[in-house]
């Protein structure tokens, strides 16, 4: 087995300079971590402020720094001292192969949802008593750890019917939909902004044998009214894991989605936007009839 040594040099505020050092010496593949490009990316992305990993956040605060990875041998040691002799401040350590490309896995584990549900990684086994649904956590974001998905999973177990229509807006990974598949509801229609959702929603559905009975549209559901019309109506069941910013303009287009006596699950809303969450769902003529909350996130039920 090859082993590497991840070799990390501050960049006191510069890291496009120090890249350039790097470059000058004959040296590629490395990595920036900056917090300002970091901030960067939240202020221009404002519709993932909700779902920030806070370990990454407190990670990244104050840093500028450059990682690069060199063979652990004389050659990779001997770059070391260069960068040293140039007062660059390297610290490394040992790293191998298998860290690199396995090590992310061990960070997922199984997760128990709700009563019934358990989200299972795709490469491990599990033969305990719930409902596995299987997900590859390396695309998008919803892998059912985080409490919003706790919540709306825990809700699809409530009110998912056997052979019940399902609309899941803002799909991500897929994992509400497909759990509601899992659990006999169908079909599972799915619609989210970002192009990667239909590929990704079919591999994670594949995974879990119920590619059939899931189709996904890409689009905004808010500003297209042509995609609203081929979403369709007549849901038993439409679920919204998004941000506040999102669910409070797509009240009042909900209604029309629903079937008579039909359940409208929404979450992603952080502490302290509850109110005008619930606010705009009574002014679209929903009744709120449950609320939950997970640490600092809010999930409500809701009915016409």
């Amino acid at each position: 087995m090859s082993n590497w040594l991840e070799v990390t040099i501050p960049a006191h505020g510069d890291p496009e300079a120090l890249c350039d050092t790097l470059t000058a010496m004959g040296l590629e593949g490395f990595v920036i971590e900056d917090e300002r490009d970091f901030k960067s990316f939240l202020e221009n992305n404002t519709q993932y402020w909700d779902f920030v990993d806070e370990k990454l956040e407190k990670s990244l605060s104050g840093a500028s720094r450059v990682k690069l990875w060199v063979s652990d041998d004389d050659a990779g040691r001997a770059i070391i001292a260069d960068l040293y002799e140039k007062g660059l401040s390297p610290e490394s350590r040992p790293v191998a192969d298998a860290d690199w490309e396995n090590n992310w896995r061990d960070y997922y584990k199984p997760v128990e949802t709700g009563e019934k549900l358990v989200i299972v990684p795709q490469w491990q086994d599990y033969d305990g008593d719930r409902t596995p649904v299987r997900l590859d956590p390396g695309l998008l974001f919803g892998t059912g750890d985080h409490p919003t998905t706790r919540m709306c999973l825990a809700a699809v177990e409530k009110y998912a019917k056997p052979g019940g229509k399902v609309l899941d807006l803002g799909c991500g990974s897929g994992i509400l939909g497909i759990a509601a598949a899992v659990l006999g509801a169908g079909p599972i229609v799915a619609a989210d902004v970002d192009e990667k959702a239909p590929d990704i929603v079919r591999d994670n559905a594949k995974l879990n044998g119920v590619e059939g009975a899931v189709t996904v549209y890409v689009g905004d559901v808010i500003a297209s009214a042509s995609l609203r019309a081929r979403l369709g109506s007549g849901y038993g069941l439409v679920l919204a894991n998004i941000v506040a910013d999102v669910i409070i303009p797509l009240a009042p287009h909900v209604p029309a989605f629903l079937a008579p006596g039909g359940v409208f699950v929404c979450s992603g809303v952080i502490e302290g936007r509850q109110e005008e969450v619930r606010a705009a769902l009574e002014a679209a003529g929903l009744r709120v009839t449950e609320h939950h909350q997970l640490e600092e996130w809010h999930c409500f039920v809701c009915e016409l």
